[in-house]
């Protein structure tokens, strides 16, 4: 059995189409994190004119302090906006990777076990006992990683769920501390 030069040429081309796919994913990404970062620093700016002006425009110290305590509750809303932002921007990267991931595991395993298949036919007698033990490593090698996976992803929806839980804590701890004053 000869590897062909279409065969070479197809695994090339799957290769750079896989590539790309990562590539551009990963652009899209930077692209959307750029104008998160540019929409916060042009927002942070604005709101620091605003409250620069209204601090300027108070009549005592009280209003002051007032006015500079009222400022906290915004920062820490757009805070919180801006960090769940850039994590949804992350799980969204992360996610199309691992589908790229596991999408080129299953081709590499599907061609393996083609290859193995020719392989086991043009093998000596007696051979099939290796054939099979490769084919049973292959098999709980797919099942380690699909525990793995699985793993993975419970792990995810645990960090979702705890992000969601800080930033809920982080909001209420703003609104009792806003409320004291």
């Amino acid at each position: 059995m000869y590897v062909q030069p279409e065969q070479i040429q197809a695994a090339n081309k799957a290769n750079v189409e896989t590539l790309l796919t990562v590539a551009n994913a990963q652009f899209t990404a930077f692209e959307k994190l750029a104008n998160i970062n540019a929409s916060a620093i042009k927002s942070a700016f604005e709101d620091s004119i605003a409250n620069i002006r209204a601090l300027l425009g108070a009549k005592d110290m009280q209003e002051f302090v007032t006015l500079q305590n009222s400022f906290a509750q915004p920062a820490i809303e757009k805070a919180i906006a801006y960090s769940k932002s850039v994590y949804e921007v992350a799980t969204e990267a992360n996610s199309e990777f691992s589908k790229v991931t596991e999408r080129r595991i299953a081709e590499w395993n599907e061609n393996f076990v083609t290859l193995l298949d020719k392989v086991s036919k043009n093998a000596p007698a007696g051979s099939d006992v290796a054939v099979a033990a490769v084919k049973s490593m292959l098999a709980a090698g797919n099942a380690a990683y699909d525990n793995l996976t699985k793993v993975a992803k419970q792990a995810t929806e645990i960090a979702e769920a705890n992000a969601a839980a800080a930033s809920e804590t982080v909001r209420g701890f703003a609104k009792a501390k806003k409320a004291a004053y």
